[in-house]
């Protein structure tokens, strides 16, 4: 079956705002990993075990791993659905 050229427009539009919406979570990820090991230090410094934050931070920077190739995959799908998209020709 088929997929109209509105179809593909609109899934483009979805994917793209996936994308706007990864950036953003990565962007904070970012900020939760900065704040964090910035809490690593305090403990440190204050001479607390810092063990359980540290654990933390890996396991933030882990998720971030994933966060950015799951925007590896989205930026693919984009990509694929503006080729669909630019390959149609307008209908006149």
């Amino acid at each position: 079956m088929a997929v109209s050229l509105a179809e593909r427009e609109q899934q483009l539009l979805n994917e793209q705002r996936l994308l706007a919406k990864a950036d953003l979570d990565i962007e904070e990820g970012w900020r939760r990993i900065h704040k964090q090991e910035d809490r690593v230090r305090d403990l440190q410094a204050g001479g607390y075990d810092s063990g359980q934050a540290e654990r933390l931070v890996d396991l933030l920077k882990q998720t971030l791993v994933e966060w950015e190739r799951h925007r590896t995959l989205i930026i693919q799908r984009v990509n694929y659905l503006q080729q669909e998209v630019d390959l149609v020709p307008p209908i006149t």
